[in-house]
């Protein structure tokens, strides 16, 4: 049973959406993001909400990579024990290729790619010595085949994606569960204008979906199921002049 998470990037979007999910199901949280103003407002609602739970906050940035094991400490000390951590932090960007400003795909893969790996590896280090726990990845279906105008962030999610499948085999004799999850389009305030694209749905619906599947054990938790799990199957043999439509 899962009653203690930390949830990176919850200050908004899918992870704002899963604290007060797992806050629903009776967990303890710990609320990291950048902007702790945020976060406090958050951990506010939830103790208003839940009054038995523990909410704390921290301010994290998960491009300070060196920052992430000492951060998920404090965390583990602040609840006593950590269940679960949630690698959810991520940014968007739309930049078209050879544009002339290849700084915003750096800045997409070191926080999505190379942040999402370190908070993970900093979760597994705890986890060995604690005996262990739940590491979950947020990736995205753009994992499947990438979005055109979107090649940094599909690349992150792709390369992510491979990370956990690889660390889930890894790490799983440590007695370390590495999750997956792979959302399609999601509507949150962070990423606008989702409308134009297929099978849209809340932030809300899709933490129900998450978190029922980090419950379940699930190694791979695709939201919603359906259409994309079948999608996902169909979509790397498409051709690229039906993507290119699509998109």
């Amino acid at each position: 049973m899962i009653k203690s998470v930390a949830i990176t990037g919850a200050s908004s979007g899918i992870g704002k959406a899963i604290a007060y999910e797992f806050a629903r199901r009776g967990a303890n949280l710990v609320l990291l993001a950048r902007r702790l103003e945020l976060l406090q407002a958050l951990a506010d609602d939830i103790r208003a909400q839940y009054p038995a739970l523990q909410v704390h906050c921290l301010a994290l940035d998960v491009a300070q990579t060196e920052t992430l094991y000492p951060t998920l400490e404090q965390a583990q000390s602040l609840l006593g024990h950590l269940d679960c951590v949630i690698a959810n932090a991520g940014i968007t960007g739309v930049n078209k290729t050879g544009a002339g400003d290849f700084s915003r795909d750096q800045q997409i893969i070191q926080v999505n790619l190379v942040g999402g790996m370190a908070t993970i590896d900093a979760a597994a280090r705890l986890f060995r010595q604690q005996g262990g726990g739940t590491a979950v990845g947020i990736s995205s279906v753009s994992a499947f085949r990438g979005i055109p105008g979107s090649a940094a962030y599909s690349a992150s999610k792709a390369g992510f994606s491979s990370y956990l499948d690889t660390t889930r085999i890894e790490l799983k004799k440590h007695g370390i569960q590495v999750i997956a999850v792979h959302p399609g389009f999601v509507k949150t305030e962070i990423a606008p204008n989702m409308e134009k694209y297929p099978f849209v749905i809340s932030a809300e619906q899709a933490a129900r979906d998450i978190v029922d599947g980090i419950v379940k054990g699930k190694s791979n938790i695709i939201v919603p199921a359906l259409p994309w799990s079948v999608l996902g199957r169909v979509i790397p043999f498409m051709p690229d002049a039906v993507i290119e439509k699509a998109f």
